[in-house]
């Protein structure tokens, strides 16, 4: 097999596991409080986590805000069929231009793209819809999945 798509990954040990379980419940855990969760030093605890941040296990920590505080009531959903395939690269460039668009997957599947909208209002949407995504060139056309509740949101489990 070609070593290109082969990535290898890091080495996790039990602590490493330990240490990740308590930051990804709580990023403003104090590295103190890992350390006496941990039994080891909080000196310790920094390197490790230093570690895992190297090797990109993890990345940084954020602030998460809460859509519906500001205002932003619909979370929509949306799969993005293109005229060409050639065109994905330029209709993601363009959809990084809308703001309300946070997430966005090239996708295998009937969607060549897959994106999560969030906006004020159904009207708020639809008018991302018609001036926004109807108007990128390379964009055949979208299906609409407005989300009516989140059940549950997690990270993957560490082992």
């Amino acid at each position: 097999m070609n070593q290109d798509y082969i990535e290898t990954l890091p080495q996790i040990d039990e602590l490493d596991e330990k240490i990740l379980r308590l930051i990804t419940r709580n990023a403003r855990i104090p590295f103190l409080e890992v350390a006496r969760e941990c039994g080891v030093s909080g000196a310790a605890i920094h390197q490790r986590v230093q570690r895992l941040l190297n090797l990109g296990v993890v990345s940084g920590s954020e602030f998460i805000v809460n859509p519906s505080k500001l205002g932003y009531n619909t979370c929509a959903y949306m799969g993005v069929f293109l005229d060409k395939a050639k065109f994905h690269r330029t209709v993601v460039e363009e959809l990084k231009k809308i703001p309300e668009i946070v997430e966005c997957h090239y996708t295998t599947g009937q969607y060549a793209i897959f994106i999560k909208i969030q906006t004020k209002t159904n009207k708020h949407l639809k008018k991302i819809i018609d001036e926004g995504l109807q108007e990128i060139e390379g964009i055949a056309r979208t299906e609409t999945f407005i989300s009516l509740e989140m059940e549950f949101k997690r990270q993957v489990p560490v082992n």
